[in-house]
């Protein structure tokens, strides 16, 4: 087992995956592939049973990888060096974790500051999926989630569209001699870029706007024209604000709360029965009339504007989302498990930009810019090396 300092190449790990707890949240943070891998690493997996089952992974495939099935939540959180899971740990589970602990999953803590303060308080080692980084500077773990819930973001804007549920009841694609639906993506990133590709698919008339000159360039070099691209000035947001039938917000400043892009005052020059698609709400969203939702209840309607908010929209696609998201944690959770966390982040700038507090101490800058908090470097987090 691990020492004090997150050391210990070599050492065996206790690893838990509980199963997630936030309402409709089916996906599971181990896939039994991903078991059987730590397993064939000399670790042992705890699962608790029925984790799995809302991604279609009984507990016989857990058993079959060599995974430890229990009965509760607090027996996973009360022996599990390290707890793998997908989102962000619930209050119930907040109160479980401790120090020395590993915490491995999506946090996204700078609009959430109650869980801050929980997991400072608690000691436990917090490293978040959202803002490990890669040699291109991408974001690997957040990049399969984006994906999915880009390509979700159409689908279900097309849903609020409908008359039924308070939208304009305008089809994507129109029909001959009826024009489509007009869809403006804020934002040309993974999400915008896989928003824009199912709505042009779609059939809607589809505009990405974004700040980066070289992203919107990329856009037209790869995409050929499928979609139009403008630069996000103000003027030019409100315009396409304005003219459009769906908004699908899809920015992201990595680690940060998202920027409010539109305001409640702009909804009042967009069509009526329009739809918002707020993809950034996880991190806050970026229309000053968001607030998330669930799958329970997913819209709701500000000024005759229909918003869709749901905070784990990959969740609802569960077996795809997990599958992804199993693919991109593997040889990061492998390789916190086979050294040690404080070790496998010395071996990885990039593992150690995904470390968001460690014993009591904030190391996310834009989470403490978030909250008016101290932050210390990742690097002087970490423990001293054994000799």
């Amino acid at each position: 087992m691990r020492g004090e300092n997150g050391c210990g190449e070599g050492a065996k790990m206790l690893i838990g995956c509980p199963k997630e707890i936030k309402n409709q949240e089916y996906r599971v943070g181990l896939t039994p592939a991903a078991a059987r891998e730590a397993v064939a690493h000399g670790h042992e997996v705890l699962v608790e049973t029925q984790a799995g089952v809302g991604a279609g992974f009984g507990d016989e495939l857990y058993l079959a990888a060599g995974a430890e099935i229990v009965g509760t939540a607090e027996e996973v959180f009360d022996r599990a060096e390290m707890i793998v899971k997908v989102k962000e740990p619930q209050a119930d589970e907040r109160a479980r974790v401790r120090a020395g602990q590993v915490l491995f999953t999506y946090l996204h803590l700078a609009p959430d500051l109650e869980q801050t303060k929980d997991l400072l308080a608690s000691g436990v080692t917090a490293i978040a999926y959202e803002t490990v980084t890669d040699a291109r500077g991408a974001l690997p773990l957040l990049a399969p989630m984006s994906e999915v819930a880009g390509r979700l973001a159409p689908q279900v804007g097309a849903w609020a569209l409908q008359k039924a549920n308070g939208g304009r009841g305008v089809l994507m694609g129109g029909v001959p001699g009826v024009a489509r639906a007009d869809v403006l993506v804020i934002g040309g990133g993974v999400v915008g870029t896989n928003a824009a590709r199912v709505a042009a698919g779609m059939g809607a008339d589809v505009t990405v706007i974004d700040r980066s000159i070289d992203r919107l360039r990329y856009l037209d070099d790869v995409f050929g024209g499928l979609f139009r691209t403008r630069y996000a000035s103000r003027q030019a947001t409100e315009e396409f604000v304005a003219q459009s039938d769906m908004v699908i917000g899809a920015v992201l400043v990595p680690g940060a709360a998202a920027p409010k892009l539109v305001t409640r005052e702009q909804l009042s020059d967009m069509r009526p029965g329009a739809a918002i698609v707020d993809v950034a709400i996880d991190q806050g969203g970026c229309f000053e009339t968001s607030r998330a939702t669930t799958h329970d209840e997913p819209i709701y309607t500000v000024d005759g504007i229909v918003h869709y908010c749901v905070a784990n929209m990959p969740g609802a696609v569960a077996r795809t989302s997990t599958i992804a998201l199993g693919n991109a944690t593997l040889p990061y959770m492998l390789a916190l498990a086979d050294k040690g966390w404080a070790q496998a982040c010395r071996d990885d700038p990039h593992l150690l930009a995904g470390l968001a507090a460690h014993a009591g101490q904030l190391t996310s800058l834009p989470v403490g810019e978030a909250h008016g908090m101290s932050v210390i470097s990742p690097r002087l987090a970490l423990p001293k090396a054994a000799a």
